[in-house]
C-alpha cells in the first residue's frame, strides 16, 4: 500500500520531484488526543497533525505544487 502525506515548504528548490527523503516522527499531545506530525529532513518541510501513524520513515518526491508564498510538497510512502 502507497500513502500519501503533503507537507509545507517555505522556500523553493529544497526538494524537487523524484527525491528519496526520510522523515523525521514527532508527536503533539493536544485535546483530540496523540497527534503525529512529520518533518522531511534536515528541516526542509512539515506535515500537518495526523492521528494516523507513518510504519515507514522514507519515501519519493511524487510532486511540488507552487502555492501562494509556500510550496506543497506530496510524498509517497510504502507501507506494509
Amino acid at each position: 500500500m502507497v500513502r500519501e502525506m503533503e507537507f509545507r515548504m517555505e522556500r523553493a528548490g529544497l526538494i524537487q520531484e523524484g527525491d528519496q527523503v526520510r522523515l523525521k516522527e514527532d508527536t503533539a499531545a493536544t485535546m483530540a488526543g496523540i497527534m503525529y506530525y512529520y518533518t522531511i529532513r534536515d528541516a526542509l518541510a512539515m506535515s500537518n497533525n495526523t492521528k494516523q501513524r507513518l510504519k515507514n520513515l522514507e519515501g519519493t518526491v511524487s510532486s511540488v505544487r507552487e502555492e501562494e508564498g509556500y510550496w506543497t510538497v506530496t510524498v509517497e510512502i510504502s507501507e506494509p
